[in-house]
């Protein structure tokens, strides 16, 4: 069976298919975050009963807590999280890298100190490699160096160079090649043309899917747009590109407008478990006063748990009173409300009107 088949295109937005042990997944797709091995507040179950085929989980947390050795005697990593949908693991290099103080970039990896117990840890690319062949994830991402922005332009050359070169060496280290994906990923900052060297020494090492990264660290959604628009083109046609750490939902029409097919981020979980929800007209944030006596659901329409059995003025309750269902309820929420959103983007390329919808959706959602 292939890895990846285009089943519809739309100028350049495509649905797609990829193909995993563990199920196909079709594009464009978002993958909620389950870093710790688990989506938070979420089960197994929750995510199955809203039709979610994917997660990403995290090298860097998993192999510090509780340590590979445990998981890979529990059966791998679908096993000990009873999850039996696809997942993909990050490399972590996003979580290294963001901490600047704790951390040593050197040609031949990373020297870090853990963020919880200050404990000394080397890796090296091929040992994030390993560290994913034994997890047993179904989409692994080769360890890169995700550059801060602003930085200046010769660091960001470094870096980028820096990251081809560990790709190189994480290939060679890849185990398991039939059954688990590695992909490249893509840096090179907000500068047009190392982005486009990236790329292009990329795509010639020939993964089976590529990603952008290094996006939406600070830099703005025009620059972070930019990016896709000069990268897409240069990303294989029959190959997934995932854009990472990218979750706010109108962002998502305008990377599936450039042709991207994947995207994550801890936004809608994140923001839920404050209060705040997504609806067709933007961000609300359920514990403000307003919605005291609000007995209507988060958005009248919605087909998840949450909307279908209570109101706004019920989950309000349960924050004002510290009660953890309400968390739940709102990141069942977010992320059912992320993967509709999804749904209605396929259609829109189904149906040959993506720009009408993409008009219509961001004249209502209030950013």
């Amino acid at each position: 069976m292939e890895f990846f088949k285009i089943l519809h295109k739309y100028k350049k937005s495509r649905i797609a298919e990829i193909n995993t042990p563990h199920g196909t997944v079709t594009t464009p797709i978002f993958m909620p975050v389950g870093t710790q091995a688990t989506v938070k507040i979420m089960t197994p179950q929750d995510l199955e009963e809203m039709n979610i085929k994917i997660i990403l989980s995290n090298t860097y947390h998993l192999y510090l807590r509780p340590g590979i050795d445990i998981i890979e005697r529990a059966g791998g990593l679908h096993k000990f999280m009873a999850w039996k949908g696809a997942i993909l693991t990050d490399s972590g290099g996003f979580q290294i890298f963001s901490m600047e103080d704790l951390r040593k970039i050197t040609p031949e990896g990373v020297l870090f100190r853990a963020h919880f117990d200050g404990t000394e840890h080397f890796l090296p690319p091929e040992k994030v490699v390993d560290i994913q062949n034994r997890l047993g994830s179904d989409i692994m991402m080769c360890l890169d160096e995700c550059p801060p922005y602003p930085a200046e332009r010769g660091y960001i050359d470094n870096s980028l160079n820096l990251t081809l070169e560990w790709a190189k060496r994480a290939k060679l280290a890849h185990k398991n090649t039939d059954r688990q994906a590695l992909f490249g990923i893509i840096q090179g900052g907000v500068y047009r043309d190392l982005r486009e060297k990236s790329a292009e020494e990329m795509v010639k090492m020939d993964f089976p899917g590529y990603a952008i990264g290094g996006v939406s660290v600070g830099e703005g959604k025009d620059l972070m747009y930019s990016v896709m628009d000069w990268v897409g083109p240069l990303m294989p046609e029959n190959k997934p590109r995932y854009l990472m750490g990218i979750g706010a939902p109108e962002d998502l029409w305008h990377a599936v407008e450039n042709g991207m097919d994947m995207f994550d981020c801890v936004l809608p979980t994140r923001i839920a478990r404050n209060g705040t929800v997504y609806t067709s007209r933007g961000r609300i944030i359920l514990r403000n006063s307003e919605y005291k006596e609000d007995f209507t659901p988060i958005e009248v329409g919605c087909g998840c748990y949450a909307c279908k059995n209570f109101t706004k003025a019920y989950i309000r309750h349960l924050f004002n009173v510290h009660e953890i269902l309400g968390m739940r309820l709102t990141t069942l929420h977010n992320i059912y409300f992320m993967i509709r959103l999804c749904g209605v983007i396929k259609n829109s390329i189904e149906n040959g009107n993506f720009e009408k919808e993409k008009e219509k959706f961001l004249a209502n959602f209030e950013i």
